[in-house]
């Protein structure tokens, strides 16, 4: 085991604020789950369930899965209310070794890479309203990482504060959607049932799993609302209501819009879509539809974005606090309270993936390892419940049940992954297990600057 916290703190020492009410922590939750994903997986989830049934029973039960996975971090959370979220979870399950290899994987490719992706979705969109080449949506995906970490680094508050205003802004919009849907598409609804062709619906075990992995997906960025613990306000209450308040709501959200989707257009249509909302939005209103819908990607996107700039270096300053990354990347801003330079290297870093376009790689070959370490940290809730002076104020709900099928949907999707792209996901394998020997460094380091310490006092 590291020793945390190997030197003496100065007394006067800068700390992490307070900030954040349960409003800031839902806005994180909501905001960071509906991106734009939702927008277009329907179609991929109709293709493997081609029924109204079908799609919903999907929906559901990874909202249900998805809940599952929050209860047991809110539980957690609850007996670990400390800045680094995952990161703590898998360091106190099982050793500093397993929480270095999930902020490893998240600084090089996991969640720099969907700040990448995230923010070439957001310049793609705002492309719809501004002409721009292959240059300018580079540019302006990493002006929008470079603003978010710059509001970002004046303090947790204007943050939070900027990605509530965006979630209200987005679950607004979704509303205004649902009823434009219902409301204008009673004669379309009609004239396209008496239209359609029947659909043949044989639903299978593994198209059944293959679909709610991809609504798993849809759900993802629950858990990062964990990672700024320290500042938030009474976090062993605020988180666990967070994160199961919210994976609610947002399952609300996506089974009402799959069902105005479906309300709008024939199942047919629905199942070749590669952009269902913008062409059920067509449908309706015409071409001023693709606008409706390219407007409300950018305030997803960018809301999504926001939540994860915010979360991720949360992270990054944990692990230096442990002796586990530079020191400087744990260092506090002596005005804005937030952890600068762990604001800074993150822009930095997800700004060069965007300019060379090395997100998409990384993102892709790593992103289902962080199911694996979900699966891991859910296994974890086992351990610690045998252990002496575990003491969580929160339980997760349906134990053992529901974190067992939790587990199980996990290693489904791990499995998916692996037999869709077999070398890629082998690359993303290495990249993660690469850590190991880093970390054994920082663990050297960090004894050999213990025992002078010790050895000066």
């Amino acid at each position: 085991m590291v020793e945390s916290r190997l030197l003496p703190q100065p007394a006067t020492r800068p700390t992490l604020v307070r900030s954040m009410g349960l409003p800031h922590a839902s806005a994180m939750v909501v905001g960071t789950i509906i991106g734009a994903t939702i927008f277009v997986q329907p179609s991929e989830i109709s293709r493997l369930v081609p029924s109204l049934s079908g799609m919903l029973l999907v929906w559901l039960l990874s909202g249900l899965l998805t809940f599952a996975g929050a209860t047991v971090c809110a539980e957690l959370a609850s007996a670990f209310p400390q800045t680094g979220g995952v990161y703590v979870f898998l360091k106190e399950s099982y050793s500093p070794a397993m929480g270095f290899l999930w902020g490893w994987a998240m600084f090089w490719s996991m969640h720099s890479g969907i700040i990448g992706a995230v923010a070439v979705i957001f310049a793609r969109y705002v492309g719809f309203f501004a002409s721009l080449g292959d240059y300018g949506v580079k540019a302006v995906a990493i002006a929008a990482i470079l603003v978010l970490s710059a509001i970002n680094y004046i303090g947790v508050k204007q943050g939070s504060t900027l990605q509530a205003l965006l979630t209200a802004a987005k679950v607004l919009a979704i509303g205004l959607l649902f009823v434009l849907f219902f409301a204008l598409g009673s004669s379309a609804h009609a004239r396209l049932v008496a239209e359609a062709a029947p659909v043949k619906a044989d639903l299978t075990l593994r198209a059944l799993s293959l679909a709610v992995t991809a609504g798993l997906f849809t759900f993802g960025g629950w858990h990062i609302v964990t990672y700024a613990a320290e500042e938030t306000r009474n976090p062993e209450v605020t988180i666990p209501r967070a994160l199961m308040l919210c994976i609610l709501v947002v399952t609300v959200c996506y089974i009402g819009l799959n069902t105005a989707y479906l309300y709008v257009l024939p199942l047919q249509q629905v199942i070749r879509s590669t952009r269902i909302a913008a062409d059920a939005a067509n449908m309706l209103v015409g071409s001023k539809g693709a606008a409706v819908i390219s407007g409300l990607v950018i305030v997803s996107a960018f809301g999504m974005l926001s939540g994860t700039i915010l979360a991720a270096p949360r992270v990054y300053y944990a692990m230096a606090q442990d002796g586990l990354a530079f020191r400087w990347m744990g260092a506090i801003h002596p005005r804005f309270k937030t952890p600068h330079f762990a604001i800074l290297l993150q822009a930095i870093w997800s700004s060069v993936l965007v300019a060379t376009g090395t997100y998409r790689d990384l993102f892709t070959r790593v992103i289902y390892t962080e199911w694996i370490f979900f699966a891991l940290m859910t296994i974890g809730v086992f351990r610690l419940r045998r252990r002496a002076g575990y003491a969580p104020s929160t339980r997760a709900w349906g134990y053992p049940v529901l974190p067992l099928l939790f587990v199980a949907s996990t290693f489904v999707i791990v499995f998916n992954q692996i037999a869709a792209n077999p070398v890629g996901c082998a690359a993303g394998l290495l990249l993660v297990v690469a850590g190991l020997p880093v970390y054994y460094f920082w663990a050297r380091k960090g004894a050999e600057k213990g025992a002078v310490t010790h050895a000066y006092h």
